[in-house]
């Protein structure tokens, strides 16, 4: 009679509120990831899991470092197991989602992150149920790929935000549906997550361009944040309004900081600080005129946190090159474009 092998799961522990205990000044990370298991007898003889502690911090403190140590400790350990569960904090987990799905692509394994509102040690907890559907998932031959589980929902991890602070639906899958739902023993799937030999070897990248920084716009905005802006990193996204634009009192500024340095590699990308639908640049006149006069990338229907890492890996492989940053930026991983730019 022959022995049915269990699904090898590799779980791997960043520390956050699932992992956290209180603490005289507050909830703070506390458990050890072989410390999580014991939480959730009820997968006992499922699967075969082993457990690594990469760090054990509140998800706040994350950084493109602990993102290299957890992509280092996937490819390492990536031929002895079936799937993999990254246990994290959810302030920063959609970073995160988004951040492996450039740096691990093409994965025929499952890669889950998840985590929870609430400890694992408190009754009323959503984290038992978050990590048991999360190593089901990790578990199932049909899985593969980056992806976020979290109250059932199963969302690609470039489309994944934060969009609610306290309660167990916290994450939503942003201009894209979810992947898949996860119901007790089912997993109900509506987009299958790529056609991807079993036998297929994964692309790891674990270098990074760290030069990037975020404008959010406000009404008012000062122009000489931009100057030092340009001058002091690569990579600029600007938040704009709406579909996108810049206001006319930032435009002689701009112009003149794009053509001092455009030519020695700096990048910017418009988005919008509308989650969802996207940005459209050609729209309105405000939009229309600098996609037209300047050398830019617009995200579209990119997530922020899509948006940032995906100009991290690319950055880190190509360097200050506009021409491949923009051809790869546009070039879809993981469901995170929809919209395919010609120019």
């Amino acid at each position: 009679m022959s022995v049915i092998e269990k699904p090898k799961i590799l779980l791997i522990a960043t520390g956050g509120t699932i992992a956290s205990r209180i603490f005289e000044n507050g909830l703070a990370p506390g458990l050890e990831a072989s410390q999580l298991l014991s939480y959730i007898p009820e997968i006992s003889g499922k699967y075969e899991i082993d457990a690594v502690q990469v760090s054990n911090i509140d998800s706040t403190n994350m950084t493109p470092s602990h993102w290299v140590k957890i992509v280092e400790t996937v490819r390492d350990s990536y031929d002895r197991y079936d799937g993999f569960v990254i246990c994290h904090g959810t302030d920063t987990m959609a970073y995160t989602s988004a951040a492996l799905s450039y740096m691990i692509r093409n994965s025929p394994k499952p890669v889950v992150i998840t985590g929870s509102q609430k400890p694992i040690v408190e009754n009323n907890t959503d984290a038992r149920q978050n990590l048991i559907d999360s190593l089901k998932y990790a578990a199932d031959p049909e899985s593969s790929g980056v992806v976020l589980v979290f109250n059932g929902n199963v969302i690609a991890g470039t489309r994944a935000k934060k969009t609610f602070a306290y309660s167990y639906n916290a994450f939503s899958s942003v201009n894209y549906p979810p992947l898949a739902l996860i119901q007790g023993d089912r997993i109900i799937r509506f987009i299958k997550t790529g056609d991807i030999p079993v036998n297929a070897r994964p692309e790891f990248s674990t270098r990074l361009g760290e030069s990037i920084v975020i404008l959010k716009l406000i009404p008012g905005t000062k122009p000489d944040l931009l100057e030092y802006l340009f001058g002091n990193y690569d990579v600029i996204v600007i938040e704009s309004f709406g579909v996108g634009g810049i206001p006319d009192a930032l435009l002689e500024v701009f112009s003149r900081q794009m053509e001092k340095w455009a030519e020695k590699g700096k990048i910017v990308v418009f988005a919008t600080q509308v989650v969802n639908e996207g940005s459209n640049m050609e729209i309105y006149e405000v939009g229309r005129r600098v996609k037209k006069e300047f050398s830019i990338i617009e995200a579209y229907d990119m997530t922020l946190e899509a948006t940032v890492t995906k100009l991290m890996v690319l950055t880190g492989r190509f360097g200050n090159d506009y021409k491949s940053i923009r051809r790869e930026f546009y070039a879809p991983v993981n469901f995170d474009i929809l919209y395919e730019d010609g120019n």
